[in-house]
């Protein structure tokens, strides 16, 4: 039996509706934790213009709320679908709020974290905005540091490479 494709896991939108993953399926997808009162948020920004650039019939953002670092996610599903819409004009889909480390991990996560990073790191996500690159068969194509910036020459790179 082939693993499980990414894409094939059922998490739920911020909304609530059922399976945002189907958005990334056939596409090539850049999946983040993301968390609104992090040092990192504004890569909101840069994430929001992958989208535009590289979307949305071939390529997506999925953003995917954990308070698990420093508790920088606090709020209501409500709350983040807005601050992210009304702060950086977000499009991509969100997921509903999820754990990414831990006995509470999601099982994507519990999948994601077994690919090493650029610096052959294995494990644990280690803070907010850590990065995957999916290619469109849902396979994982390249991990990033939540340091790397979304327009990150490398991080460009494997988008464009998986849709090459």
């Amino acid at each position: 039996m082939s693993p499980m494709a990414t894409t094939d896991h059922h998490l739920s939108a911020l909304d609530g509706s059922p399976d945002v993953l189907a958005a990334a399926r056939g596409k090539v997808a850049l999946f983040v934790n993301v968390a609104s009162q992090c040092g990192l948020t504004p890569q909101y920004t840069g994430m929001q213009q992958l989208q535009e650039t590289y979307g949305p019939d071939r390529f997506t953002v999925i953003g995917f709320p954990c308070n698990q670092f420093g508790a920088q996610e606090p709020g209501t599903a409500e709350e983040i679908g807005t601050f992210c819409e009304t702060n950086y004009n977000v499009t991509f889909p969100m997921t509903e709020k999820i754990e990414v480390n831990g006995d509470a991990r999601s099982a994507l996560y519990a999948e994601l974290t077994e690919v090493a990073d650029q610096e052959g790191k294995i494990g644990d996500i280690g803070w907010n905005f850590e990065k995957f690159v999916i290619g469109a068969d849902g396979s994982v194509v390249a991990r990033f540091s939540p340091m790397t910036a979304p327009d990150d020459p490398a991080l460009v790179a494997a988008i464009e490479g998986a849709l090459a």
